[in-house]
């Protein structure tokens, strides 16, 4: 039965790796790469049967996407021009995992603001674009490393994985099945990037958000209501990841192999995604009754400067100023699910009660999921 109370987001929280990368270090380790393969292969490309590779530059990365610098999981590995790809020390079955471990530090963060110990969440979910394993479930793990109650499953939509998640757990909590679900995303977007690809080496950086999410009869602290939702999926092809458990099993594979890696065919998603989005989420605000100067601020997915400047200059009519749809992407890259969910924990406590905000997501898929709050 549905409690009619209303669905708090009361506390988020936010984990950075250790490590940090410039776009001088991506473009020095790249260009390096380059140097390497077009002297190894310098005959081959003299005769025209390979094509020689390009050099990235610092100018190029932050024309083509807003982003400066990135947090990762491991910097030693990632610079290595003979390796490209984080090193990381295998974990027994007894230890706590990678994800296990971000995912930890961020919820505490999370609970400590909404005031809440684990042991009043009695839901969790753990939505990212990649998981560690596919089993046991990482929201088990979790769930069993906090001592929480409950149940815990992990769920994957890409980039729109946090939006969904947010989703699922609000409806449980309105149909009285839990009180309080944390909603996390411990993304390593590092684990599954190619970074001999000049086009997508700086794309994303690695990070951990968390989200408490309750109704309000439980809440101890003032939040934010979620007052609608809204999600979409349409497939498509231009944003693709291969790897998954049958890998190992396919005929003449080897490893690393690019085909496992992040690709996206940058041109087509910023024609095809940027008009979705902006149908999405104009839709969304009139099924409310709202109109988008209604809105306070927008906490939009943080893909690409250029994409997130374009949408909310098209929704609003007008240029938006910096606190209308905040932008964390030079600090943090593209965090692929805990992008908006990244901007909302830095740019919400100067909202006033009763002011509006949007959260919305965009990825593969595609995927767009849309949350309205407003502040109480």
């Amino acid at each position: 039965m549905a409690t009619g109370l209303p669905i708090v987001i009361s506390g988020t929280g936010l984990y950075l790796p250790p490590h940090k990368i410039s776009n001088e270090e991506l473009v020095q380790s790249f260009n390096t790469y380059v140097d390497d393969y077009n002297h190894q292969h310098r005959d081959a490309i003299q005769k025209g049967e390979l094509q020689a590779l390009e050099y990235s530059s610092v100018s190029f990365i932050e024309k083509a996407s807003g982003i400066l610098n990135r947090y990762v999981v491991d910097k030693t590995g990632i610079l290595d021009p003979k390796r490209m790809r984080p090193s990381l020390t295998p974990r027994a079955d007894d230890e706590p995992s990678l994800q296990c471990e971000m995912a930890c530090r961020a919820i505490h963060q999370a609970l400590d603001y909404a005031q809440k110990t684990p042991q009043e969440v009695d839901g969790l979910i753990v939505s990212c674009a990649n998981m560690q394993r596919s089993y046991p479930g990482m929201a088990m793990e979790i769930q069993h490393a906090l001592g929480m109650s409950g149940y815990g499953y992990d769920m994957n939509v890409a980039c729109s994985s946090t939006t969904f998640g947010i989703v699922n757990a609000y409806n449980a909590l309105a149909n009285n099945q839990n009180k309080c679900i944390v909603v996390v995303n411990p993304e390593i977007p590092s684990g599954h990037i190619n970074f001999r690809d000049r086009d997508s080496h700086f794309i994303f950086g690695d990070i951990c958000t968390a989200m408490v999410i309750e109704r309000a009869d439980t809440i101890k602290r003032p939040g934010f209501e979620i007052i609608g939702t809204k999600l979409l999926t349409s497939f498509s092809n231009n944003i693709r990841n291969n790897s998954g458990f049958l890998n190992h099993a396919e005929v003449g594979t080897n490893d690393p192999n690019p085909r496992y890696c992040f690709k996206q065919n940058g041109r087509k998603v910023f024609k095809e995604v940027i008009p979705m989005v902006e149908e999405h989420i104009l839709a969304h605000l009139a099924e409310l009754n709202l109109q988008p100067s209604d809105v306070s601020r927008y906490w939009l997915h943080q893909a690409n400067i250029n994409m997130n400047e374009l949408i909310i200059k098209k929704i609003l009519g007008r240029e938006a100023n910096p606190l209308e749809a905040p932008i964390i992407l030079n600090q943090y890259a593209n965090t692929a699910s805990a992008g908006s969910i990244i901007a909302f924990h830095h740019h919400r406590e100067d909202l006033k009660k009763g002011d509006l905000g949007l959260i919305c997501s965009f990825g593969a898929g595609y995927s767009i999921g849309s949350i309205v709050v407003r502040k109480q």
